[in-house]
């Protein structure tokens, strides 16, 4: 059964009822991302419609543009599916963010907007007491997320901007099915900080170890809070799903 407050938002106020296909399809994706909207939960329209407040139409354009994304999935007779999390999507998220984001690191030295790195980074640490652990990852990883992406977006390659941002919002999953069920939030020690410094410096070999130092660390993070989080629950990770698109 689907969560009722699922239509919550973020800063723990009431998102306002709005019945464009739009703000359906960005509350519901982010309850996704987050992971409020379990993997391998099986949601129907009507649930869908009562917990945010939207129609019909606003309802099936939603779910459209989701299903073209890979996070739900049209079940025959039983609605639609959240998109389970399996151990190739993991592989292969980490798999292309170790090839693109070194590369992107490298091709921004120099040309980055340092100023603006430093106050997302700065936004990754800032902690918010007030706000529930699952918001507070939202915070993490929006601002996580937006730090990766300025990197990318200054190495000038379109296609890799677009393409981590697919990887970031995946990512966005495995970290809250992780590190959420295990009540702690990602800490980005000191890497964030010394791919700055190199940046800054347009030492972009540095900057591409760093990175690809990063991403293998997280990797190994976020692994283990995902295998405690399922021993915790009881369940297990699929291998993979067969005819899976993502």
């Amino acid at each position: 059964m689907l969560d009722s407050t699922a239509h919550i938002s973020s800063s723990g106020s009431q998102a306002p009822r709005l019945s464009s296909g739009d703000d359906a399809y960005t509350r519901i994706r982010r309850d996704v991302l987050s992971c409020r909207l379990a993997p391998g939960a099986f949601v129907t329209e009507p649930e869908l419609m009562s917990a945010y407040g939207i129609r019909k139409t606003s309802c099936r354009i939603a779910l459209v543009r989701l299903a073209h994304e890979g996070f739900v999935r049209s079940r025959p007779r039983k609605g639609y599916q959240i998109s389970p999390i399996t151990l190739r999507d993991v592989e292969e998220v980490f798999t292309l963010r170790l090839q693109l984001e070194p590369l992107a690191a490298r091709l921004a030295a120099g040309r980055v907007d340092i100023e603006l790195l430093r106050q997302l980074e700065a936004a990754c640490r800032v902690r918010h007491p007030v706000l529930q652990l699952s918001d507070q990852i939202d915070v993490f990883m929006d601002a996580n997320k937006a730090f990766h992406l300025a990197i990318a977006a200054a190495c000038g390659n379109e296609r890799l901007y677009r393409t981590l941002g697919v990887l970031m919002d995946e990512m966005s999953r495995l970290v809250a099915l992780g590190f959420g069920v295990q009540g702690t939030k990602p800490e980005i020690k000191h890497d964030h900080n010394a791919m700055i410094d190199a940046l800054a410096e347009g030492d972009g070999k540095r900057a591409e170890t760093i990175a690809r130092r990063h991403i293998e660390t997280f990797q190994v993070m976020t692994l283990e809070k995902l295998y405690a989080s399922l021993a915790q629950t009881g369940t297990a990770i699929p291998v993979g799903l067969a005819g899976s698109t993502r």
